[in-house]
């Protein structure tokens, strides 16, 4: 099938980054992509390399007074809403696309209530809305074709010397991608109880963490393209991640994780997180340290036991992949709508 994805940078880089592993798992499985975006500047170093099957192009150009015949799908991401002037063609085909508002991720109830359901519009058309999720009522999550059988053979130590990374014998090896957040203060002591070699991206973690202290080493990392984010991921002992893509990315990993979810002024975010931790099964320790790393909470006194969290981890990866992924998902509800 022939597809268009609808994609708005807001922020950051959450919704670019989700929207590009989508149109290159989509081009994995032979589909046909164009990814209409405002802002295509991350892409430069996020996906250097492009991805067979996905074509990138201007949002100006659908905005145009005559865009391009739509394909067969037409995915808007987390309600960008596409052009009027490119609708006005889809009502116009004699098939109209399939068209489907990809949602944010969140693992609340409503979620399975609302995947899937059509929201009729004005013009004739029906929008449907798809939602990913950690269970079989979802959509499922991103997982292009080939991750985990890379992942069993990824070879640490070649990849941490291909970086110029060096760990000291009994360091443990953190990754820092976090928003601006005052509980980094209290982070950074506790790192520093302990041998670590912390690795901060750029922007808000590398502008905060600092020099070194006690013994916490602190080294600052280039933008790395998400091939090479994964495999931080997978280097390291313990990830700090944000927002979606990443959050995902850090499960699929199959190491602990600490979760900074996307801030809302109405403190929605704190049943976002909720839901997710009820769903992981988190321990009451692990639930402490992410609401506190959130802001919810107070710093806590004790971290999750280690051996305890690496196992509920690899256990909750292990059962997320016994689902289908979501690039599969929506190419099957596609199918059905088209």
């Amino acid at each position: 099938m022939r597809w268009d994805l609808f994609c708005r940078v807001v922020d950051n880089f959450g919704d670019i980054g989700v929207c590009w592993r989508l149109a290159a798992g989509l081009g994995a499985r032979g589909e046909t992509v164009r990814l209409w975006v405002d802002d295509a500047t991350a892409l430069a170093w996020m996906a250097p390399q492009g991805a067979a099957g996905v074509s990138m192009l201007p949002w100006d150009a659908s905005a145009a007074a005559s865009p391009p015949a739509p394909g067969d799908v037409v995915v808007e991401a987390f309600g960008c809403d596409p052009p009027p002037a490119f609708v006005q063609r889809m009502a116009a085909c004699a098939r109209p696309p399939a068209w489907i508002n990809l949602e944010y991720l969140s693992a609340e109830d409503y979620v399975e209530r609302s995947h899937g359901l059509p929201s009729p519009q004005p013009n004739g058309l029906t929008k449907w809305f798809f939602y990913p999720g950690f269970t079989p009522g979802t959509g499922g999550l991103l997982r292009e074709p080939g991750l985990i059988e890379a992942r069993r053979a990824f070879g640490r130590d070649a990849w941490l010397a291909s970086q110029g990374i060096a760990v000291r014998p009994g360091e443990r090896l953190v990754s820092l991608f976090c928003y601006a957040n005052p509980a980094l203060a209290d982070l950074l002591e506790d790192l520093s109880r302990e041998p670590t070699l912390l690795l901060a991206t750029p922007g808000a973690a590398q502008r905060a963490v600092g020099a070194d202290r006690g013994a916490l080493r602190v080294q600052a990392l280039p933008w790395l393209t998400q091939a090479g984010y994964d495999r931080l991921l997978w280097a390291c002992d313990l990830n700090f991640v944000r927002g979606e893509d990443s959050f995902v990315r850090a499960q699929w990993a199959g190491v602990p994780f600490v979760w900074q979810i996307y801030p809302q002024h109405d403190a929605v975010h704190a049943a976002k997180l909720d839901a997710f931790l009820q769903r992981f099964g988190a321990a009451p320790a692990l639930r402490a340290l992410m609401f506190a790393w959130n802001g919810l909470a107070p710093w806590p006194r004790a971290w999750p036991d280690a051996a305890g969290w690496a196992a509920d981890c690899l256990r909750w990866r292990d059962g997320l992949l016994m689902r289908a992924d979501l690039a599969d998902t929506l190419v099957g509800f596609a199918r059905q709508k088209g």
